[in-house]
């Protein structure tokens, strides 16, 4: 799609296994692309195999850089932001009532703040040019809740919220804000799922099967192009049919 020719696009969680799909997707649309993570290593073979891409390591839990690293970042694509992919995020799973502070926080400030904060500077750039999409990975435990994860399942949720707030504000700007929701998904994370488990799991899934990547991949693609300009604080679900909205 030549709509994507050039656009300055920053990916955050990059080296994982969907944002290296988003990567590659974008990437062989001939996209200006900014891949950020924490791991140095993990960038630079990812941008070993995509040899155009800028990489920059970044934690995004430190809030008080984050209006930097959004400028530096703007830097390394050409003084702007066009898309925003907001892919990055933790899970620290426990029992609500022997969940720590400390394990609530962390991920609502990774998962939310950060997300939040990125986004707000993001959308500083966006308004200069008049034009922006953004997109916010969220998940399916966002929608249903889990065991065990009730400081995830909260984060997740507070993003779908946040960006249909977001969408809002900015929709007269011709600034699209939207989430994709994705369910179980083929990473190194569900390879240490037990199969015992895998098989629970797909038990709750009507295609029997975990997703891809880059079925996750298609979704970011197609909310970030001009097919999706009259869509706004909306959720595509990529779950095999395990949640129905």
């Amino acid at each position: 799609m030549d709509f994507f020719k050039n656009k300055k696009i920053l990916i955050t969680g990059a080296s994982g296994g969907i944002g290296e799909a988003i990567t590659d997707k974008f990437y062989n649309l001939n996209a200006n692309i900014c891949a950020t993570g924490t791991n140095l290593e993990k960038l630079n073979n990812l941008k070993q195999k995509f040899k155009k891409i800028k990489i920059l390591k970044f934690d995004i839990s430190k809030h008080e850089e984050i209006e930097d690293f959004v400028n530096r970042a703007s830097d390394e694509l050409g003084d702007s932001i066009d898309i925003l992919i907001n892919n990055a995020g933790i899970n620290k799973d426990n029992l609500s009532i022997r969940m720590t502070i400390e394990e609530w926080k962390k991920v609502i400030d990774i998962n939310l703040t950060s997300t939040f904060l990125l986004s707000k500077f993001a959308i500083k750039k966006m308004l200069k040019n008049k034009f922006g999409k953004i997109v916010n990975i969220t998940s399916v435990i966002g929608h249903t809740g889990n065991v065990g994860q009730s400081n995830y399942s909260a984060s997740k949720s507070g993003i779908i919220s946040m960006s249909k707030s977001l969408a809002h504000e900015y929709s007269k700007k011709n600034i699209n804000i939207n989430c994709v929701s994705p369910g179980y998904i083929s990473t190194n994370m569900t390879d240490e799922i037990s199969d015992k488990w895998k098989d629970i799991i797909k038990a709750k899934i009507p295609m029997d099967r975990f997703g891809l990547p880059m079925d996750v991949a298609n979704s970011v693609k197609f909310l970030s192009s001009d097919e999706a300009d009259y869509i706004t604080g909306e959720t595509i679900h990529v779950n095999g049919g395990m949640y129905m909205s």
